[in-house]
């Protein structure tokens, strides 16, 4: 395989997840993908069997055969799992809560800048040296 082929998985895509699956894990792919319960997948998909019988079969069974199984470390660890959740379930408000973080950072970092470069940080660097 060429380097192109072998990328690392994407957090962003689409997958079965056969470890909380029952069949072939595509009810829980898209349960995990859409950040809703697995169970209410469920019902929607026995519904849409019970009312909607060859749409829903043939959509599950393409499903099957064109989602990839979702790897085993997807996420580096639980605080990227939980940021990519929010990003597929909601981008706007995942973007607009680090622009805000990212405001409060350059606001942190001017407070600091001001602070060291007052004579108040001098003086105080001062009587440290006086301690010691």
């Amino acid at each position: 395989m060429s380097e192109y082929e072998q990328q690392p998985p994407s957090p962003r895509r689409l997958y079965r997840d056969k470890e909380r699956g029952v069949f072939c894990g595509v009810c829980a792919g898209l349960a995990d993908y859409f950040g809703i319960d697995l169970a209410v997948v469920r019902v929607l998909t026995v519904i849409g069997f019970l009312f909607f019988f060859p749409a829903t079969f043939l959509t599950y069974v393409a499903l099957c055969f064109i989602l990839p199984v979702k790897p085993t470390r997807l996420y580096r660890d639980e605080r990227d799992e939980r940021f990519w959740r929010g990003v597929r379930v909601s981008p706007q408000n995942m973007f607009s809560g680090l622009r805000h973080r990212f405001r409060e950072l350059d606001a942190r970092m001017q407070r600091m800048e001001r602070y060291v470069t007052s004579s108040r940080y001098n003086l105080d660097r001062e009587f440290e040296n006086l301690k010691d």
